[in-house]
């Protein structure tokens, strides 16, 4: 790790728009904090396309190796023996709780996504003619993504458990062990079914505060939330474990997209906030969130949003505010 003035980034651009947006997000943060030691970590389909290995053993121990991770996205490599990078980085740093924030003027929720387990545990089976993919979920999973969406409520208003209990025996271990834990910590919880819960979050927003699901609901739950605020451009997330923790967009590569300079960066420049504030620097995350803002309402948009600035517009404009 880093020393104790010295925090360790490693920066992991990926693929696709992920080589745009994370540079214009680490060049913020070398802007507000200095201090800050970044250095590189190669992953994804070039990678995979020059060695045939998307992600090594040593890329994670690099890693494990730093304070925070800083990350875009990868493409996937037409490999049916493939395993998603993120996936196993997920899995070898213990990065079990998926934190991803839909915040503006529509919306304040956190959906709390457990990222370890369910149909993304990677225990699949391809056949000629069938393909089977194990959905696991597990007492001590539910029971950790559990108290540490209970430990964010706290600090706000209330829990929603979002599953399909009625439906799926998997699902209603998962929602009664939620149930279980939110009793445990005094957090006052209401459950509803993931596919009414997707339509409600987008008709009565304000109605929701923090929500915790398994794996695959989070991820889609949290895709259909983005329309409140702009959609994926706008959307950051934090990957948090107990030693580990991993910062990146929502969106994904958008390979059609790369090399135009019409991302969106603001969902990487978010992120970077939230990295900054799980390292302890709150001043500084609450800095750049104000400075996005800033950015926003002067009219400044790419064309996602219904502006017409490029990548490196959006991000000058965002160190702009930062120096005024």
């Amino acid at each position: 790790m880093g020393g104790e003035n010295v925090p360790r980034i490693a920066v992991v651009e990926g693929d696709g728009i992920g080589q745009e947006v994370i540079p214009v997000a680490r060049e913020i943060l070398a802007a507000i904090r200095p201090d800050l030691e970044f250095f590189p970590v190669e992953v994804g389909y070039g990678r995979w396309e020059r060695t045939g290995e998307a992600i090594t053993s040593a890329d994670i121990r690099a890693m494990k190796g730093a304070d925070a991770i800083l990350f875009g996205a990868v493409t996937t490599p037409p490999d049916p023996n493939y395993r998603s990078v993120i996936v196993r980085m997920r899995k070898e740093l213990e990065l079990y709780a998926n934190v991803r924030p839909v915040k503006g003027n529509a919306a304040d929720i956190v959906i709390v996504r457990e990222n370890t387990e369910g149909l993304y545990s990677g225990i699949e089976e391809v056949g000629p003619d069938s393909a089977t993919t194990l959905r696991v979920i597990t007492r001590k999973g539910s029971e950790r993504i559990a108290r540490f969406a209970c430990t964010l409520a706290k600090g706000r208003r209330h829990l929603t458990i979002g599953h399909k209990a009625n439906v799926l025996k998997a699902d209603t271990l998962f929602r009664d062990i939620c149930i279980s834990v939110s009793k445990e910590a005094g957090v006052p919880y209401r459950e509803k079914f993931i596919d009414a819960l997707c339509l409600d979050v987008l008709q009565h927003p304000l109605e929701y505060d923090v929500i915790v699901t398994e794996n695959m609901f989070g991820d889609i739950l949290s895709d259909v939330a983005a329309f409140l605020v702009g959609g994926l451009g706008m959307l950051p997330s934090g990957n948090i474990g107990d030693r580990h923790s991993l910062f990146e967009p929502v969106h994904g590569s958008a390979p059609k997209h790369a090399g135009k300079n019409t991302a969106n960066p603001i969902a990487a420049i978010r992120s970077g906030a939230m990295l900054l504030e799980h390292l302890g620097d709150r001043e500084n995350a609450v800095r750049i969130e104000g400075a996005v803002d800033q950015v926003l309402a002067s009219g400044l948009k790419t064309r996602d949003l219904g502006g017409n600035a490029g990548t490196k517009e959006m991000g000058k404009g965002v160190l702009g505010a930062l120096a005024r």
